[in-house]
């Protein structure tokens, strides 16, 4: 049985929010692959604090407006 991480995000939403941006175009522009966002969006995997911030900065938003911890999923 999987267990989902603590650590949320709205990189989804955020996404489309910025014209649409393919998890593709996010991933080239914070260096990873796109199969990395695609765990980050399910939830099956927690950045790297260096991680985390290079997609809030990718966003140009503050750390806590893309990540939350526990059940604050509210945007």
């Amino acid at each position: 049985m999987s267990k989902k991480n603590l650590v949320g995000n709205h990189i989804r939403k955020l996404r489309f929010n910025h014209d649409e941006m393919t998890q593709q175009q996010l991933a080239d522009k914070v260096g990873v692959t796109r199969q990395t966002i695609v765990a980050l969006e399910k939830g099956n995997y927690s950045p790297s604090l260096e991680l985390a911030f290079r997609i809030a900065h990718a966003f140009n938003l503050p750390l806590e407006e893309v990540f939350f911890y526990g059940d604050n999923s509210k945007l």
